[in-house]
């Protein structure tokens, strides 16, 4: 069973626990959500399979999850990056937020989440088995998109989307 470390509202580490348990007990835990552009500044989205613990079906980031104990985020992120889309990408931290989310199967997800970017241009090869599509959207089509179905998107991803291609056109010196 997967672990997931447990944290304090500064992000400071105070145990580990299994992730289900932590999801069902609502406890706030370290995880990271990577946002992958590519050179056109369109996003790799992912539809997430729908056999996912909770959120399945539904449309979010490039990749996302959770450092196990003794793992660096950096390092966890490279590594779901891979297992999760198939590819490396270098990747930097954009920002970091707490987010709470009930989901209607009991589960909490109440995280320290951190914010990371990256550009690739190449194949991907997504694991079924965590993904059931992808596809690249630039930021006027997701903006229609998520207004008009919010319902399609996950919790944490309609929370910070917007915020993530703001600073990344800012780092980039470019327009939305």
């Amino acid at each position: 069973m997967k672990e997931v470390i447990l944290v304090n509202e500064q992000d400071e580490a105070v145990g580990s626990m299994e992730k289900l348990e932590a999801h069902q007990k609502g406890l706030l835990h370290r995880a990271f959500s990577i946002f992958i552009f590519n050179p056109d500044g369109e996003l790799l989205l992912q539809r997430r399979a729908i056999e996912k613990y909770h959120s399945g079906g539904l449309w979010t980031n490039t990749c996302c999850s959770h450092p196990e104990p003794g793992e660096s985020l950096l390092s966890a992120g490279n590594r779901r990056l891979m297992e999760e889309m198939g590819f490396s990408a270098s990747i930097r931290p954009l920002f970091a937020f707490v987010y709470k989310a009930p989901f209607p199967n009991g589960l909490i997800e109440h995280e320290f989440d951190h914010v990371f970017v990256g550009e690739f241009n190449g194949p991907v090869q997504a694991n079924e088995e965590e993904v059931m599509e992808y596809k690249w959207i630039s930021y006027q089509s997701l903006k229609e998109v998520t207004l008009s179905k919010p319902e399609n998107f996950t919790f944490w991803f309609l929370e910070v989307y917007d915020r993530v291609f703001k600073q990344y056109a800012e780092m980039n010196n470019s327009r939305l």
